[in-house]
Order: C-alpha cells, then structure tokens, then sequence
C-alpha cells in the first residue's frame, strides 16, 4: 500500500510539473476604441513635430513667373527690331503723307493805302489749277504777310463787300478779275483765276518791304495750297 501510494505522489508531481513550465498562451489584441485611435493619432503628430526639423519652404516668385531677363531677347536684338520698326514707320510716312491735289500762283498785286490810317488794302489775282480727275470746290481763302519782323493773316473779304472797296478805291481794281470766292467750283484738270481783297494793319512803307506774301487755298477734303511769293510789288 506505501509503494502504491508514493507512485501516485509521484505521478502527480511530475503532471503539476508540466503543467508549471508549459507557456501561458497570450490573447489576440481586441479592436481599439475611436478614442483610443484619436489619442494615439494626436501622439503620433505631437512627436512628430518635436524631433521632426523646424525648416521653411523658400519660394522664389520670380523663378515661378520668370524674369525680364530669362523671358525677353537680347537687348541687341531689341535695339535692332525697333530701329527697324521706326525705318518702315518713316518710309511709309514719307511715301503716303497726304499731298495737295492742286496747285497755284499769284500773279498780280495792287496795294492800296488807308489814309489816315496805318492800314492797307490789297488786290490779289490767283490762279488755281485743280490737278485731280475730280471736281472741287473752294472752302477758305486766307492771305498771310511777313513784315517789319511781324506776320498778319486775313480771310479774304466777300465779293459784296470787295466790291464797295473797289468803289470807294479806284486804284484797288486797276487789274482787277472776277472774284474768286469760297463755293467756288474747280472743275478737273483746268485754271481758275480770280481776285481776292484782303487788308493788314501795316504801313504803306513796310508793306512795300514785306518779306513774302503767301495766299492759301482750301478746297472741301483736300490739302490746301500755299501760293507763296517773294517781293512782289514795291509801291
């Protein structure tokens, strides 16, 4: 009976024995809470921005939008496109400046003296040719005095009124032609010749010594004519 109870002691030493020294089985990891997951996000971005280097992004607008001169040409070649540029503008300006389509000359001139006065009358016969295929018509008449160091201009006067000065100075219509107007046609290709009176607020003397005489004529639409004339009469 001893020996059968001292085996089974030792039986049941030997099972406790395994049963101490075989490993303790870990569980599997349940899920995580939101919480839990928040809490270790919030954890993670805290570390990170402690050990993780205080650094700044450069950024240079100017490589973004490049510079004048990593864009543009060289200025030589600049330089010389616009010394071009202004050649052609030049050229073309040159070529088709507008041009007066007719042309003209003063062919007579009768002053006349105000008395009393330091003013003098004048007569003027022009002849216009109108050098066109077309037809026009005379908008102004102007008359211009280079004098005594001073110029005057004057519109010339209208046919009713040149008319009474004819009357009231004889010598003003000595050469005198049909007055040549404003509205006055100018057919293609031909003369017309007329009288024009216009007056100065000069002297006899200094009349006589004047530097030029100019007489412009205007037609609708068209360059006016400058009919200039030196010295032309000495009274």
């Amino acid at each position: 009976m001893r020996c059968a109870r001292h085996l089974i002691q030792r039986v049941q030493s030997a099972e406790q024995e395994d049963t101490m020294s075989s490993p303790t089985p870990t569980p599997p990891p349940g899920p995580k809470s939101p919480v839990a997951n928040q809490q270790t996000q919030t954890q993670q971005q805290a570390q990170a921005q402690q050990t993780g280097p205080n650094q700044q992004t450069e950024f240079d607008i100017g490589e973004e939008y490049g510079t004048a001169r990593k864009n543009l040409p060289p200025a030589g070649i600049v330089a010389i496109c616009i010394a071009v540029v202004l050649v052609i503008v030049a050229a073309y300006s040159l070529t088709h400046r507008a041009h007066a389509l007719s042309s003209g000359s003063i062919d007579d001139v009768v002053p006349v003296a105000i008395p009393g006065q330091d003013m003098v009358m004048v007569a003027i016969n022009v002849t216009v040719q109108n050098n066109s295929d077309k037809p026009s018509w005379i908008h102004t008449i102007q008359a211009s005095l280079d004098a005594g160091g001073n110029k005057f201009s004057d519109d010339a006067v209208p046919a009713v009124d040149a008319q009474r000065y004819f009357q009231a100075f004889q010598d003003l219509k000595q050469h005198a032609l049909p007055f040549l107007t404003t509205e006055t046609r100018l057919n293609p290709g031909s003369k017309t010749s007329g009288t024009i009176v216009v007056s100065f607020p000069v002297t006899g003397d200094v009349f006589a010594a004047r530097k030029s005489l100019s007489v412009t004529v205007a037609p609708y639409d068209e360059v006016p004519v400058v009919i200039t004339k030196q010295l032309l009469l000495i009274i």
